[in-house]
């Protein structure tokens, strides 16, 4: 039998915290219990906000945790064709259809309805457009995003991951942004199966849409990992750390002369 295959996928979209520590760390410590390895992706999809700088500071800080991972390292940014390809796929389902509005316009039409992540759920405003509306705003050069039908999706396959989330709670996922040809939900699923992963670790913020991964692998005939998500590591107010949030940084630790063993206590890894 071959051996497991994990992985770790940060965004270099900031500076890696203590939050990324831990995950890194689970999942090592996971891949080396099962008899397997970990590998790096660098899931920066999101162009306008990755940069290269974070990358270089995304290796240099596990590589102070002490974790090592096989070359070459996958970044996304480089495989955009293999995200367009499986778009093409469930275009041709006919489970893909435009969607040309704002967040603004969704938050304003949504009136307080919430999908499991907590984000706005997506109202369906665009679904509906008929071919020659569609096809005016494209030629008048409005740019759009490509939701997935997801009553259509769950018809064609029935109910998937009901552990996880309701399906049907999630709206119509976007699966190709408007400024890139891919979404995460798409992206990871196209990822995995490419580089062979087995094994994914990550946190319970990622559970509930686990539902929407099944689903996707289910209609583009891809094989599904075994799931685990670990806790969440929490500020002293049960707040979850981000990046976004201007939590202190694993590079602001090290300069203050934290050590991985530092780390490794307060997390009882």
């Amino acid at each position: 039998m071959s051996k497991p295959i994990f992985r770790f996928a940060p965004s270099p979209n900031g500076y890696l915290h203590t939050g990324h520590a831990y995950s890194a760390l689970f999942t090592w410590q996971a891949a080396q219990q099962a008899g397997g390895e970990v590998l790096l992706r660098i899931e920066d999809i999101d162009t306008g906000r990755c940069r290269p700088e974070y990358t270089e500071q995304i290796f240099d800080d596990l590589a102070w945790l002490g974790l090592s991972w096989p070359e070459p390292v996958r970044v996304q940014s480089e495989h955009f064709d293999d995200y367009r390809k499986a778009a093409v796929v469930l275009a041709g389902k006919d489970l893909l259809y435009p969607c040309f509005c704002s967040r603004k316009q969704i938050a304003a039409r949504a009136r307080g309805d919430f999908d499991p992540d907590g984000a706005v759920r997506y109202p369906g405003t665009c679904k509906h457009l008929n071919a020659d509306e569609v096809q005016r705003r494209q030629d008048s050069g409005e740019v759009f995003a490509l939701r997935l039908d997801m009553d259509k999706a769950i018809g064609l396959v029935g109910p998937i991951g009901q552990e996880y989330s309701d399906l049907s709670e999630w709206g119509d996922v976007v699966l190709v942004r408007k400024d890139t040809p891919t979404s995460y939900h798409l992206s990871v699923v196209v990822d995995d199966t490419i580089q062979g992963v087995t094994n994914v670790t990550r946190g319970m913020d990622m559970y509930a849409a686990t539902a929407i991964h099944l689903l996707l692998q289910k209609l583009l005939g891809l094989p599904t990992p075994h799931y685990q998500h670990h806790r969440l590591v929490e500020d002293d107010m049960g707040r979850k750390l981000g990046k976004s949030d201007g939590d202190k940084s694993l590079k602001a630790l090290r300069d203050e002369g934290v050590q991985p063993g530092d780390l490794v206590a307060i997390f009882e890894l």
